[in-house]
């Protein structure tokens, strides 16, 4: 082969490789095999009702072509008045570019904050693709563990140490993927005090804000003098139950928005105005709908972390927020491949592994709630049974 770019090398690593229990289940199920499938963060409800018939009208009426390069100006508008409003803080349009997604919004960010030299602090365990998204920019990841121990929330005395001269953003995800943990005001306001130091940027993966539900979502926006170093990153996809929508905006100081422009127009330009058409409906209604998968999600977690809170030789993590639940199956002596390969094998249920989301996640399985109670109480009760079987 001819030789290829170093950037092929920065998107690889672990978290690249996080997905081959999955991969694997997928090809069982296309085979015939019946697999409870709780691996990826698919949520099993269908989309508001509203946003989707606006989605189709607005492809009836033929709105096929451009959107504008950082989005429909009626839908930046409308995220700025719902950021405003859940906030506090003054937010206009300027300060919102569209993406296509959270991942979208977050790889934009970074290659716009970050480059070759630079040092980008995330505490892990961290959603698998941090890790490519940070090399694509050049940048180095420095990794602060969150530990089991402590339910997965940060130290903050231990993401100052990681500071150096290097340092140029500190990355916060809350509700957290894959943990559940819900940062609480004073930890998001220890961060964002290092970034005021510090002089760095803070980064807030807020895609699983509405669905915090063991305490408040605390966004670092709110905080005084953040809202010039914070840039938030969300969307519809996890609040909404429409990831295929691919519709997510980015919160970031103004000054910012010429270089979102530039950056999407030569990689995108502009997502689908039909999709956006159906989100200007999901911000700017009160919907049920949402209520109702929020809702889901809590009662999901309390069933399923129960059901798992009997599994000899494991301990369940109760999430704060998200909709997953971990589980701790180092004692039974196995690896959390191991555990979740032989899982599939025995019980035809597949979870996922967390060794690729940093070391302090090895051990782990992250469970997703993403099936009807019915599907969870008996793939809780297969890993019950699983975990039995090895103790014996």
């Amino acid at each position: 082969m001819l030789s290829l770019s170093p950037l092929t090398q920065r998107i690889a690593g672990k978290g690249a490789g996080a997905w081959g229990v999955h991969f694997t289940a997928l090809e069982r199920r296309a085979a015939g095999a019946e697999i409870i499938l709780l691996t990826v963060g698919d949520p099993d409800q269908a989309g508001p009702k509203p946003v989707i018939d606006a989605t189709v009208a607005a492809l009836r009426a033929g709105q096929t072509g451009y959107s504008g390069i950082v989005g429909l100006p009626e839908l930046r508008k409308a995220v700025a008045e719902r950021v405003e409003r859940r906030t506090g803080t003054p937010t206009t349009m300027e300060n919102v570019t569209i993406v296509p997604g959270t991942q979208a919004g977050l790889y934009c960010t970074l290659q716009l904050i970050a480059g070759p030299g630079d040092e980008v602090i995330v505490p892990e365990p961290m959603y698998a693709t941090y890790e490519a998204v940070t090399g694509a920019t050049g940048a180095r990841l420095v990794n602060v563990p969150l530990l089991s121990e402590r339910g997965f929330h940060p130290d903050i005395d231990a993401i100052a140490r990681a500071i150096t001269p290097a340092t140029k953003a500190i990355w916060i995800t809350s509700p957290h993927n894959p943990t559940g943990a819900v940062m609480t005001r004073a930890e998001v306001e220890g961060v964002a005090e290092l970034c005021r130091v510090h002089d760095l940027w803070l980064v807030s993966d807020e895609v699983y804000e509405d669905l915090a539900y063991a305490g408040p979502h605390v966004s670092p926006r709110t905080l005084p003098g953040m809202a010039e170093r914070t840039i938030v990153v969300s969307s519809l996809s996890k609040s909404h139950a429409l990831p295929g929508f691919r519709t997510g905006w980015v919160i970031a100081p103004a000054a910012l928005g010429p270089h979102f422009f530039n950056l999407i127009l030569c990689l995108l330009y502009g997502g689908p105005p039909f999709t956006q058409a159906g989100a200007l409906v999901a911000l700017t209604r009160d919907l049920p709908e949402v209520t109702a998968i929020r809702a889901d999600y809590q009662r999901r977690a309390g069933m399923m972390s129960a059901l798992l809170g009997t599994a000899p030789q494991a301990r369940v993590i109760p999430p704060e927020g998200g909709m997953f639940v971990m589980l701790d199956v180092r004692g039974t002596g196995l690896s959390a491949e191991g555990f979740a390969r032989r899982l599939l094998d025995s019980e035809a249920v597949a979870v996922l592994p967390c060794d690729g989301f940093g070391p302090s996640a090895a051990g782990h399985l992250r469970i997703s709630l993403t099936e009807p109670d019915p599907v969870l109480r008996e793939a809780g009760e297969r890993i019950v049974r699983f975990c039995r079987s090895l103790n014996r």
